[in-house]
């Protein structure tokens, strides 16, 4: 039985989208290539609201995170972490040789804009890395205040993790000034994995200018300069099959309108929160909660790998907390092309479940 993926990714494809990756292979070295780059290139440049170059690597989004820290720190990196995936931005850097320091919020809390300044004030630090959407506890850190922070320290790069956000909740990448902003296809874009996407300002491509060590498969700088050399070409062969897709998909975002569809996530989001309010707690305060994700305490003490089971056999999965949060607490996503009917009977059939469970 094909279960409906209520977890943080990935996340169910549309029957549509699937079938473009069906379509034959072109050289990756071919105009038809070079035209199918371009045309995803423009049409993710509006979902980021940016006019930045835009880079796409085949693989995860920690693909382009890692070589976002190693291709632009040149001195020294500032961690800003309030969970496990701003936990793996450090050790990223530290795997890389690359001089950080991770300042940590607690789990269910945001980074606070006082926290960022007081931290950048030292001088040490000319990279920030900021995860905007923390799948772990379910918390969405306030970008708009952290950027306005951010205006003050202009030598400073500006990295944020988007992978679980965008395209489910505005981010505007010009206005907020972020000079790397990265995300990947298996969430809200409603995509396979595979593929991990981010806009790059100039200022970054200066950065890595002064970075001797970039690496090579993620060096940012070599594959964007390759992109301006060679005609929307990149230096090792796309995932094309996947490339098909986005571009479909794209369109089919584009068409249902932004606004829409950050709407459409919003709606999903309030209910699922209101459903947790009522029968358990949220995780986080309700004014810090994802808009594409929420964490819920297991006030109830139910065994929740016998909840995913039983749900499971109705045709849903949902996802266990993350690390120590594993059973204290469990996830509900609600992204991508999912709708408030979709939500809705997810959590008719977890009453139904638990109901009979009591």
């Amino acid at each position: 039985m094909h279960k409906k993926l209520f977890i943080p990714g990935p996340i169910d494809v549309k029957k549509d989208v699937l079938e473009q990756m069906s379509r034959p292979m072109i050289g990756h070295r071919s105009k038809d290539a070079s035209a199918l780059q371009r045309s995803i290139s423009r049409k993710l440049q509006e979902v980021f609201c940016t006019k930045e170059g835009i880079l796409l690597s085949a693989s995860s989004g920690t693909g382009l995170m890692e070589g976002a820290i190693r291709s632009c720190t040149a001195r020294r990196a500032a961690v800003f972490s309030i969970g496990a995936f701003g936990e793996r931005w450090y050790k990223m850097a530290i795997s890389n040789n690359v001089s950080a320091d991770i300042y940590r919020a607690d789990k269910g809390d945001i980074i606070t804009p006082e926290m960022v300044e007081e931290v950048l004030r030292t001088g040490k630090y000319d990279l920030v890395t900021v995860t905007h959407n923390e799948t772990s506890t379910g918390v969405m850190n306030p970008l708009e205040g952290i950027s306005q922070v951010l205006r003050n320290f202009p030598e400073v790069v500006f990295c944020v993790d988007a992978v679980s956000s965008m395209a489910g909740t505005k981010i505007e990448v010009d206005k907020l000034g972020m000079d790397i902003c990265i995300t990947s296809t298996q969430k809200c874009f409603g995509l396979p994995p595979g593929m991990a996407m981010a806009s790059v300002s100039q200022k970054a491509i200066e950065a890595a200018k002064n970075v001797k060590n970039r690496g090579y498969y993620l060096d940012l700088l070599e594959l964007y300069n390759y992109i301006q050399k060679k005609d929307y070409q990149y230096p090792s062969t796309p995932a094309l099959s996947i490339m098909y897709a986005m571009d479909y998909q794209l369109d089919r975002i584009l068409e249902e309108g932004l606004e829409n569809r950050y709407k459409r996530h919003l709606d999903m989001a309030q209910c699922v929160r209101d459903w947790a309010k009522k029968n358990f707690e949220l995780f986080p305060k309700e004014e810090y909660a994802s808009d594409t994700v929420t964490a819920i305490k297991n006030t109830k003490g139910i065994d929740i790998s016998w909840l995913n089971r039983e749900l499971g056999e109705r045709g849903y999965q949902i996802s266990n907390g993350y690390g120590d949060l594993k059973d204290k607490t469990f996830r509900i996503s609600h992204m991508g092309d999912y709708t408030l009917e979709d939500v809705e009977g997810l959590l008719e059939t977890i009453d139904e479940v638990l109901g009979c469970g009591n």
